[in-house]
């Protein structure tokens, strides 16, 4: 009943993707220039309930499956990999209802344009105080920090043991007290508004301050997966959507559209035929095995399934191979096209850029397949973060 009712709701929500589309279409250009959504567009999005597509039912979320949750993402950056990123950022770390006390999570989540921007790319300092903990620290790659309402920093417990030997917690800090570090000049996924945010001894509640790997206050396995894949499978998926929106993109164009010096149409030609059919076939085979990757992980996690390194090890691979895959099926995708991938006022340059910039995040680091590998040949991965 539960997976009908996230299947329902999946659909649900890309039918209302579908009736803001034409908003988001019109909107997509003003995204490299202005480094950030419109108001307008978050607004849009928040309101049709894309940064609580993983926020418990009970808060008041879609309480999305993996599975739906991932197609969901990939429906969006197929249209554009900014708005794909985001929901899958904002949409993704939603889960934090399920991280947090219900107090905590409602206080948090009560607004209805909630958006938690999170990073995880740097550890911060979280000094035990009464009730609570002193936050300081400098937090890089917040994506949708300039609508962000909370901030989810990976910071170290100070226990007196020295750097490196306290326990990892992840904070919730609200947006007024922090300083916001407006520095996202980037090649790709300029719209992200990806600032750096930084708290100097910020007292936080303590039940604002959750465990890492966090302990679930609500049902549902979704808040149960290991948390370094719960991070990186909030984005993964976005490349791939990147690349169907370029073959889309094609698509749309070819019946009308001649390489210069070539009289047939690009969709008559035989060889552009049978290269799209190898773009499709290699989005949906990598697709399948991110699918079957966090099918096998959720079903580990339950305790029905394979050992859990073997399956979180696994579905980093499948996330990785997704990336690489995606990445050459935009660039193939624009050698179709030619010159006319080059104009900025073509749907083809800046899918280019977004998913070079999408594939770089460490959640599809090639040295998956250095650790997969090491794995498999039977070496020591005792040191590795999966």
């Amino acid at each position: 009943m539960l997976d009908q009712h996230s299947a329902s709701t999946a659909a649900t929500m890309i039918e209302r993707f579908e009736r803001i589309r034409p908003l988001l279409t019109a909107q997509c250009g003003r995204l490299d220039a202005d480094r950030r959504l419109s108001d307008e567009v978050f607004g849009a999005l928040s309101d049709a309930g894309f940064f609580r597509l993983l926020l418990p039912a009970q808060l008041g979320g879609c309480g999305l499956s993996p599975l739906d949750f991932m197609t969901v993402v990939e429906h969006a950056a197929a249209l554009d990999g900014t708005i794909g990123w985001l929901v899958g950022n904002g949409g993704g770390m939603s889960r934090a209802g399920g991280y947090l006390p219900p107090e905590a999570a409602q206080e948090v989540f009560g607004n209805p344009s909630a958006f938690v921007a999170s990073s995880t790319g740097a550890t911060g300092e979280a000094v035990p105080a009464k009730s609570g903990f002193r936050i300081t620290g400098r937090w890089p790659y917040a994506s949708g920090a300039p609508h962000a309402t909370t901030f989810a920093a990976v910071c170290e417990v100070d226990e007196g043991k020295g750097p490196g030997n306290g326990r990892a917690v992840l904070a919730f800090l609200p947006r007024e007290a922090l300083k916001l570090i407006d520095n996202w000049h980037v090649s790709g996924m300029r719209g992200t508004g990806s600032w750096d945010f930084e708290a100097d001894s910020v007292f936080l509640p303590a039940e604002f301050v959750c465990d890492l790997p966090p302990i679930p206050t609500q049902p549902g396995i979704v808040y149960r997966l290991p948390s370094i894949s719960a991070f990186v499978w909030t984005v993964a998926t976005v490349p791939l959507g990147i690349a169907q929106g370029a073959i889309n993109a094609l698509i749309s164009v070819s019946n009308g559209h001649r390489r210069l010096g070539i009289t047939v149409p690009i969709a008559e030609r035989e060889l552009i035929q049978a290269e799209i059919g190898r773009c499709l076939a290699k989005c949906r085979s990598a697709g399948a095995y991110m699918r079957s990757a966090m099918s096998a992980l959720c079903a580990s996690v339950e305790g029905d399934g394979p050992d859990q390194v073997e399956t979180r090890i696994n579905y980093r691979l499948a996330c990785s191979h997704a990336a690489e895959v995606a990445v050459s099926v935009v660039l193939k995708v624009n050698d179709l096209i030619g010159a006319r991938a080059l104009a900025e006022s073509q749907p083809f340059e800046r899918r280019e850029r977004d998913v070079r910039a999408a594939a770089k995040h460490i959640a599809m680091s090639a040295e998956q397949f250095v650790i997969g590998g090491r794995y498999a040949l039977g070496g020591d991965i005792s040191s590795a973060r999966f």
